[in-house]
Order: structure tokens, then sequence, then C-alpha cells
């Protein structure tokens, strides 16, 4: 967009999104995760589990880039195709906790009443436990597995997003605005829909684009304890688990996936903070 300024010459209006340098970087590097994939045989031309025990643990070469683990397997192509598996614990893992969560947060800040006081001492004995502890007491509970893992993401995720929603909701809730439409006889479905929702979304969004890193890391962390997805698929958790024995001699093994997932869970991290930064301007 062009404007003119007060001496008379045309300036180039940066859009928001480009001015916050966070969420550019956030999105590039995102952007880079997504496209490995959803589209990994671009990248890579080997079978990510097929084994080839002529060449096991070479280091990395023109041929191989990420150099071999030691089955002999292209490590470049099972850290690409485990992008996917990886992407697809973080998304998923957030998705569903950020919307029965915030569901059950707007209901509960805005009613009130004995539901909200259940709810709210449930949430506070849940908190007292870690994430990663109350996910790996569920795992060893449902056993071994990638649904397992989600099954367990879910049951722990929506916690964080009920307590800030309803906070959220507890503030808004006394504004004119929503009195104004009390007083004008809405419904409590349209109040909640049209006028308190798209007013606490926005937090609860933020949020969830760095909850995505910790999905990511606890379902890695899952693989790498042997709870999560199971070898010889391609997942960074579990290309670490296998590569560990190997890490004195064949380094590359666990540095590249490793390195790869925390890039990642930066770009997500950035992510975040430019969404912050980028609707803190514009609410300006």
């Amino acid at each position: 967009m062009i404007t003119n300024t007060p001496s008379g010459h045309l300036k180039r209006r940066i859009p928001p999104w480009l001015a916050t340098p966070a969420f550019v970087a956030g999105t590039l590097i995102v952007l880079v995760a997504l496209v490995w994939a959803l589209f990994p045989s671009w990248f890579t031309s080997y079978d990510p589990i097929a084994v080839d025990t002529s060449v096991r643990c070479v280091p990395p070469s023109m041929t191989h880039l990420f150099g071999t683990d030691n089955f002999g397997r292209d490590v470049f192509a099972r850290v690409v195709y485990g992008t996917g598996i990886d992407l697809k614990i973080g998304l998923l893992g957030t998705l569903i906790p950020l919307v029965f969560g915030s569901v059950l947060g707007m209901f509960a800040g805005y009613y009130g009443g004995v539901f909200d006081s259940l709810l709210m001492r449930a949430i506070d004995i849940l908190m007292a436990f870690p994430f990663t502890i109350l996910v790996i007491v569920i795992m060893t509970i449902l056993g071994q597995g990638l649904q397992n893992v989600y099954i367990a993401l879910w049951l722990v995720g929506w916690i964080a997003y009920a307590r800030l929603v309803r906070g959220e909701v507890l503030v808004l809730k006394n504004a004119e605005f929503i009195q104004a439409a009390q007083v004008a006889g809405f419904t409590d479905a349209r109040i909640l829909l049209r006028h308190l929702l798209p007013n606490v979304v926005s937090s609860a969004i933020v949020f969830a684009a760095s909850d995505v890193v910790l999905c990511m890391l606890t379902g890695a962390s899952m693989s790498f304890l042997g709870l999560g997805v199971q070898l010889p698929t391609p997942e960074w958790g579990a290309i670490l688990n296998e590569g560990r024995s190997y890490i004195s001699y064949a380094w590359w093994i666990t540095f590249f996936p490793g390195l790869c997932l925390a890039i990642t869970g930066v770009g997500f991290s950035l992510l975040g903070d430019g969404l912050t930064d980028f609707l803190r301007t514009k609410g300006r």
C-alpha cells in the first residue's frame, strides 16, 4: 500500500505482519517443515526404512547428506519423512485440546456456579503434576503406539486452554458491550459465539502456537522412551533413541534429528511471539 507523507513524497507502507521479524522468521521455518512433511519425495529418493548393510554408519557426504545409520538407512530420508509424523503429533495434539478446553473454559467462566467450581478444582489438582509426567502415566496405562500418544496429549492438553479462556471470559463478561447485549435480549448462544468467542480466541491461538512445541517434544520424548512411535517408522524421537548407542562414533544419527526438532520448535515459538506482537499492535 502506498500513502502520501507530509512532505509530499510517496511512502510504501509495510504490512504489519512483515514488520514483525519474529513472525516472519517463525513462518518461514514452519513453512519449510510443512513442505518437508507434505512432499518428502521431492527432497530425497531414498526409502527411509530400506536396509543396506553395505553402507552402515557412513558419515555425511554428497551421497548421504546426513550420513547413514546402523542399518545403512539414509538418515536424511528418515528425518525428512519423520517431519510429517512429528508435525502431526504437534498439530493434532494441540487442535483437539484447543477446541475442547476453550469451550469448557468459556462455559465455566460465563455461567459460573457448581460447574465452574468443580472444573477449577479438577484443573488445580491436575496442574499440580508436570505435563510430561501425566502423559507418561497415561501412556503406561494405554500402552505403546502413536494413537495412544494422541489420546494422552488430548487428555492432558485441554487443561491450560480451559484455564486461560475462563480467565478471559471472567474479565469480559462484565464489560459494557456484553451487558448491552444482555439488556438487548440476545440469547446466551449469541453472546458466547458472536461477542465473547472472538475476543478470547486470539489468546488461545497465540498460546497454541507455542503449545505445538510442547506436544512435539512430548511426542518425541515418548518415542525416545519406547512408548510412542515404534521402529522402524521414521520419527525424530525414535531415531534419537536408536542412535544414542552409536553416538561415540556415529554422532550424525542423533545430531540431525535433534537439530531439526530444535529448529522446528524455535520456529513455532517465534511464530507464537510474532502473533502476540502482531495482535497487540493491531489492538492499539
